[in-house]
């Protein structure tokens, strides 16, 4: 029985503020994904991609999110969890995957600052390419597709809600 909900999509889509919502709406618990691997390094996300590289991060990243372990809870992810296999599949195993999808122009609005983010970005990589890269692997490991275009907060809830009330 899978009774968590997890949320996927790039940085900026409103992963984080989302679940939260989604956690008080539903009275489930609420994991952000990214602060259980700084809690686990005892670092920013930025500190441990500018120590281990991008690829450290990564096996680090998807260590950590294959090894969740919960029940009734939103899980907000990290936009790069999508490169971790064994991630994914766990992730999958135990919930229900919704991407949050948002047009490239509007997540370009909302990052000013990608590396402060502790967005993972490759040698040479810009925000274009990594939406190009990654768009493609969310859509492979989603259940669901929640497209936020022209959705404010309350009508991307609404969305979400009604995919999973349908599943339910």
């Amino acid at each position: 029985m899978k009774s968590n909900i997890v949320l996927i999509g790039m940085p900026g889509v409103g992963k984080s503020t989302l679940g939260v919502i989604l956690a008080k709406i539903l009275g489930y618990r609420f994991l952000d994904a990214d602060l259980v691997i700084q809690e686990r390094e005892g670092k920013l996300l930025k500190e441990i991609i500018e120590e281990k590289g991008v690829e450290g991060f990564m096996d680090v990243e998807n260590e950590v999110n294959a090894s969740l372990n919960c029940e009734k809870t939103i899980i907000a992810t990290g936009g790069s969890v999508v490169y971790g296999e064994e991630a994914m599949e766990h992730l999958k195993n135990i919930g229900e995957v919704i991407y949050l999808k948002a047009e490239y122009e509007d997540i370009s609005k909302r990052l000013s600052n990608l590396k402060g983010r502790g967005v993972v970005l490759k040698h040479g990589q810009n925000l274009k390419s990594l939406y190009e890269e990654r768009t493609p692997l969310y859509e492979k490991y989603c259940d669901h597709i929640i497209d936020e275009t022209g959705c404010d907060i309350e009508e991307t809830i609404d969305k979400i809600l009604e995919k999973i009330r349908k599943n339910a």
